[in-house]
């Protein structure tokens, strides 16, 4: 589902930074070998990822579903100097492709890439991380958002991706037959509601809900 009109979508894509020539590869290589290519962040995500992080300069990142390593190289751009991203995935065939391009954007020793269920993973770090994307499954994202909550201080913002679902999140059939759509909607409500966070759902691409702790 487009959210925007082509043409709109192709001038406000043709009015933004442009797409680092090695994202562009990585952007052609996922299409050419990866399920469900549109999984990818792609341009503009991308490009609102990498100012959201310049803006924010965190120290340290944790990244849920890594995929093809796009984002992860987006935010890498506003990474604190010593800074650091954990980014997870469950899927052990993408670690191939998403390793290569975070190596190839200079970034090796800059971002650490864990294989395995990320909710068994995220309680094994003990890291104040500033800056959280999440970007997997969608039944689990009130828990990982609850999960990661404790460990995150004042100020820290969480990022999650695919919040509008292909506007699905306000179709009450999808909401009654889709367990995606229902996880999603739930998670939706409890961040509104949380009284401990700032929050503003973005339009952008399938959504993007960018929340601040302000307090504990």
């Amino acid at each position: 589902m487009n959210f925007l009109d082509a043409a709109i979508d192709a001038y406000v894509s043709g009015n933004s930074s442009s797409e680092p020539m090695l994202l562009r590869e990585l952007t052609r290589e996922t299409y050419l070998k990866v399920l469900q290519p549109r999984m990818l962040s792609g341009h503009l995500q991308g490009r609102v990822l990498s100012m959201l992080t310049q803006l924010i300069k965190p120290k340290n990142i944790l990244e849920i579903g890594t995929y093809t390593g796009y984002s992860a190289i987006c935010m890498a751009e506003g990474l604190a100097a010593g800074g650091h991203i954990h980014t997870i995935d469950i899927n052990e065939e993408l670690q191939p492709i998403a390793e290569k391009y975070l190596n190839l954007s200079g970034n090796k020793g800059r971002i650490t890439m864990h294989i395995g269920n990320a909710m068994e993973i995220i309680p094994s770090f003990n890291i104040p991380f500033d800056l959280v994307f999440i970007d997997a499954d969608k039944s689990n994202y009130l828990n990982y958002y609850n999960l990661v909550f404790d460990q995150l201080p004042i100020g820290a913002v969480i990022i999650a991706d695919n919040v509008l679902w292909s506007g699905k999140v306000i179709n009450q059939a999808e909401i009654e037959n889709d367990s995606d759509t229902a996880a999603l909607v739930t998670f939706n409500t409890y961040v509104t509601g949380d009284k401990r966070v700032e929050n503003v759902l973005f339009p952008v691409r399938d959504g993007l809900m960018v929340i601040r702790k302000t307090a504990n």
